[in-house]
């Protein structure tokens, strides 16, 4: 029978029935459109069920206007205790963890991340073993060796096992990247990206830069349930990730086929042998750093890097010298580590990372390095030598402090760059330097430091410029500047404004604005409230000198974190009904003349986190403490003890810096405003 028939057939036979069919774990993102025209809508009531793990299929069944999606989430740590405790002690205590217990089974249950099946899994093995401490600490020290043992766990591995069958080939290499990195590390999503362009694991695409490509690759592995968010950014992208434990272990079993990648650790570092492209030592080699050396040199290693924080390791720049064929270097979990002045012989080098370096002078052969993509020394105060200029292909060039003073001229010849953080414009020809950073087209990210005030506008015609710029941090002591680039995402300004810019308002991309000492006199409020896109608003450390802060009806519509901090001369804050409507966070600190809680939070229907620190006298503390209390709540319970009740509907207010801290325990019986979390610091 034909494709056709066989539809025709199938829809002939469910045409008068009423009916449910359930498709589980569908992988094509074309079987929606081969089984449409089979499954018939009569209006009798019918159901089609799917289930998958790929969010690309759900897109693609929406097709149908009665489309309904539930995405399951994982579940709490409390609902996993007590999934994991009816497994693991179904045979006694009557299905409750014992107190002995109690500490160990909540670090094994935090292993599994709230997936269920890893949960009853791992219960069911430990519901045969023995019930003490030493039993089950034995046990989770030996996780992983211990679920590759159990039968159970087939199922587990062979669906894992087709999602990563299911993937196509350039994001294998992309999964399989996560096995370098140690267990439970959660890694920035930049760093990793950054990695994966190094590696040549990232495809050209037109009209989108390398990041971005990487991005929609990280993406699609996060949509697939292969990769979990951490964290995420101001503008909802993933700020940093991590794998599952049982995913890790599924990558470390293919790594150990394909040895993708080795790792130099007490325990495996004997187990070196072939080609190894990627090596990542994460010991204190007591076996001598001659022997690391032979490794690298033997294992053809294009990708090296170090883990650990052991003071030997600063020695390690004799290796480099020797590894001409390195593509990435990564030094940035390692202390103390000067820069070596072979560094200009690793000509194929795309990716170079440090963390702290001694005297900060970067070595002028770096000039050698032509490839270079990305150089990181974000912990460090750098010193960069005019021979720099010389690296056409550098995009990203991070540092806590980048000295300019040999590079005066030439820094405009470097035009592939979008990330430059952070550079130093106290010097001599600082505006030379601020004239070429107009040259940068490409900048996407750019953090100044201690700009003048006379290079207010110089400044402001450079980063016109930029076309492409997202996200500008500038520190000051005065500045006026006129208008930043209309894609500005996020916008940070420290420093004396003689006024706020009358182009902040116009800016409606604008996602993140933060002020810090700015000396504003007049309530900024006014020429903020219209930009409807933003989400982040921060006010801290004498960003404004006025009395009153005033939200009016209508204003911030989106917004939905408000810092206000360190403002000492405010003594009110009004906000009016209708305005700030989807406020989810707000953070009031070390407001020493703000008496009393703000005119109109109880019109904060949205709010979810109130974090509030009230310093001067006790007596004022402890009436700004009943105060937020008696507006929130109806019902108070209160205790001088350290205890509280520890339940998901209750909230807790607790003073700090006493010998007996105070405790409020609060329920929401009577709650006017739906507050998840309070903090309150006294």
């Amino acid at each position: 029978m034909d494709r056709g028939s066989l539809t025709e057939q199938v829809r002939n036979y469910l045409q008068q029935k009423r009916y449910i069919v359930v498709f589980d774990d569908v992988w094509s993102v074309h079987f929606w459109d081969d089984i449409e025209y089979a499954v018939i809508d009569n209006k009798s009531g019918s159901r089609i069920l799917i289930t998958t793990r790929n969010q690309n299929i759900v897109v693609s069944c929406k097709k149908s206007s009665f489309t309904e999606m539930l995405e399951l989430q994982p579940l709490t740590q409390e609902q996993s205790l007590e999934l994991f405790n009816k497994k693991a002690f179904k045979f006694d205590y009557d299905g409750c963890c014992p107190k002995e217990l109690t500490a160990i089974a909540n670090e094994i249950v935090q292993k599994c991340n709230g997936l269920p099946l890893a949960i009853v899994t791992i219960g069911g093995l430990l519901s045969t073993r023995e019930k003490t401490g030493f039993e089950w600490h034995r046990f989770r020290e030996n996780l992983s060796l211990e679920l590759k043992k159990d039968t159970n766990l087939i199922g587990i591995k062979e669906i894992l096992g087709l999602s990563y069958d299911d993937l196509p080939y350039y994001l294998k290499s992309c999964l399989l990247y996560f096995a370098i990195y140690p267990e439970d590390y959660v890694v920035r999503s930049k760093t990793l990206i950054r990695h994966w362009i190094a590696e040549g694991f990232v495809k050209e695409e037109r009209g989108k830069t390398l990041e971005e490509v990487a991005e929609e690759y990280l993406t699609e592995l996060i949509h697939r349930n292969l990769v979990q968010v951490s964290s995420l950014r101001y503008d909802g992208k993933v700020k940093r990730c991590r794998v599952h434990d049982l995913i890790r272990d599924m990558i470390l079993e293919i790594n150990e086929d394909l040895n993708f990648c080795k790792h130099i650790s007490d325990d495996e570092q004997s187990n070196l042998s072939g080609i190894v492209r990627r090596l990542l030592v994460t010991t204190e080699l007591r076996t001598g750093l001659d022997d690391l050396n032979l490794h690298i040199e033997r294992l053809h290693v294009r990708s090296l890097f170090f883990f650990s924080n052991d003071l030997s390791f600063m020695h390690f720049w004799r290796i480099p010298k020797k590894f001409r064929l390195l593509k990435v270097l990564d030094y940035e979990h390692q202390r103390l580590v000067p820069p070596p002045h072979e560094v200009g012989s690793l000509i194929h080098l795309k990716y170079l990372s440090f963390n702290y370096i001694i005297n900060g002078k970067i070595p002028k052969s770096i000039g050698m390095l032509l490839n270079l993509e990305t150089f990181d020394a974000r912990h460090a105060v750098i010193e960069l030598p005019k021979e720099i200029s010389k690296l056409r292909k550098l995009r990203h060039l991070i540092s806590h402090r980048i000295s300019l003073i040999h590079l005066k001229k030439g820094i405009g010849e470097m035009t592939s760059l979008q990330t430059f953080r952070n550079v130093d414009l106290n010097m001599d020809g600082a505006a030379e330097v601020i004239k070429e950073l107009g040259k940068l087209k490409q900048m996407r990210d750019l953090g100044l430091l201690n700009v003048n005030e006379e290079d207010g506008s110089i400044l402001s015609s450079s980063i016109n410029e930029m076309k492409h710029l997202e996200k500008l941090n500038v520190q000051s002591i005065c500045l006026d500047l006129i208008s930043p680039p209309t894609m500005l995402r996020k916008l940070s300004l420290v420093g004396r404004l003689k006024k706020l810019p009358k182009s902040i308002p116009e800016h409606q991309n604008l996602v993140v604005l933060r002020l810090k000492r700015s000396y504003l006199s007049e309530d900024p409020m006014q020429s903020l409230k219209s930009l409807q896109h933003l989400l982040i608003l921060s006010l801290t450390h004498k960003a404004f000198e006025g009395l009153s802060l005033h939200f009016e009806d209508g204003g911030f519509e989106k917004l939905k974190e408000l810092y206000v901090e360190g403002l000492s001369e405010l003594r009110v804050i009004i906000i009016e009904r209708g305005a700030l409507p989807s406020l989810k966070k707000l953070q009031l600190l070390s407001l020493f003349n703000l008496k009393n809680l703000p005119k109109g939070i109880l019109h904060l229907e949205k709010l979810e986190v109130l974090n509030v620190q009230v310093s001067g006298r006790a007596s004022t503390s402890h009436a700004m403490a009943i105060q937020i209390l008696h507006r929130l709540f109806n019902c108070i319970t209160y205790s001088n003890t350290h205890n509280y009740i520890s339940k998901r509907n209750v909230l807790r207010v607790e003073g700090k810096g006493r010998k007996c801290p105070r405790v409020a325990t609060l329920t929401h019986k009577s709650v006017s405003v739906g507050l998840k979390n309070m903090y309150m610091i006294m």
